[in-house]
C-alpha cells in the first residue's frame, strides 16, 4: 500500500496539481492587493469615499454608531455584512477575468506551436520512401557485378 501511495504521489497530474494550488495562492494575494490598494480607492474615490468593506446593516443586537464591521462582530450583534459580500463578489469577477485572460494567451501560444510545427512540417523535403532506395542499391549492386 506504501508503494502504491508512493506511485500515486509521484505521478505528474498530482504535482502539477501542487504546483497550480501554490501559483493560485500567490495569484490570490495579487488581486487581493489589486482590490484593496488599488479598485477599492479608485471605487470610493468615484463614490464620494465610500469604503464597501465596512458596510453592514445591524439585524439584531447592539453596536456603537459608527462602529467597524470587526467591531460589528466582536459585539456578538447579528449582522448583514453586504460590503464583505460585494468585495468578494468583485474579487471572484476579476480573478475569473484573469484567468480567463491568462487561459486565452496559453491557447493563442499553443496554437502558435501548432501552427509552426505544420508549416515546418509542409516545408520539410521529403525524401525517397524506403522502396526507391532498396531499389537504387540493387541497380548499384546490379552495375558493379556486371561491369561492361
Amino acid at each position: 500500500m506504501i508503494q502504491e501511495f508512493k506511485t500515486f504521489i509521484a505521478r505528474g497530474n498530482v504535482i502539477d496539481l501542487a504546483v497550480g494550488i501554490i501559483i493560485g495562492a500567490a495569484f490570490t494575494a495579487i488581486v487581493n492587493s489589486l482590490v484593496v490598494d488599488l479598485i477599492n480607492p479608485v471605487l470610493g474615490l468615484l463614490t464620494g469615499g465610500i469604503d464597501f468593506t465596512d458596510k453592514y446593516f445591524v439585524l439584531s443586537g447592539n453596536v456603537p454608531d459608527g462602529a467597524s464591521l470587526a467591531a460589528a462582530r466582536d459585539s456578538g450583534a447579528a449582522i448583514f455584512a453586504y460590503g464583505s459580500f460585494l468585495m468578494a463578489v468583485l474579487n471572484f469577477l476579476i480573478v475569473a477575468w484573469a484567468v480567463f485572460l491568462l487561459v486565452k494567451v496559453v491557447n493563442r501560444i499553443q496554437r502558435a506551436a501548432i501552427r509552426q510545427e505544420e508549416a515546418k512540417e509542409a516545408v520539410a523535403p521529403t525524401g525517397p520512401s524506403q522502396e526507391e532506395l532498396l531499389a537504387q542499391i540493387r541497380d548499384l549492386l546490379a552495375d558493379r557485378a556486371n561491369p561492361v
